[in-house]
């Protein structure tokens, strides 16, 4: 059975939630740490591949009032990389907050978010997957 995969893009960081096959609960997954080769761009294809990733969702940075800023142009070219060179679907998904929702929910944890910055990145691409798939049942 195929899943729905959430990706968190960062410049230094790619965090990746899954969901179950039935589509319905997402949990964080692993996070991905770009570096100079494209390493974690092959980690990003194993990923796709072992998991039977039918779609993903990217985490769609929009500043507060909504405007795309510099980090959303980033966003639209893995995109459109992902698009091409996986064939994969991919859907935009608000990101806003998320992060701070993600730092807050293992604070409530007692994990220290300074030294997870990875716990992170994966919680929050999970956050907004979770949402994904609860307005698309």
């Amino acid at each position: 059975m195929t899943r729905i995969l959430g990706i968190d893009f960062g410049e230094r960081r790619v965090g990746l939630a899954v969901s179950d096959p039935l589509k319905i609960i997402a949990q964080p997954f692993i996070t991905l740490i770009r570096d100079a080769g494209d390493g974690w761009w092959n980690q990003l294809e194993a990923v796709i591949s072992e998991q039977e990733i039918e779609l993903a969702v990217v985490g769609y940075p929009l500043t507060m009032s909504g405007e795309q800023g510099r980090q959303t142009k980033v966003v639209d070219k893995f995109i459109a990389d992902l698009e091409q060179n996986l064939a994969l679907p991919v859907e935009r998904y608000d990101e806003r907050l998320t992060t701070v929702a993600a730092r807050k929910a293992l604070q409530q944890q007692g994990i220290k978010t300074g030294h997870h910055k990875e716990m992170v990145d994966r919680t929050a691409a999970a956050m907004f997957l979770q949402n994904y798939l609860d307005s698309h049942p």
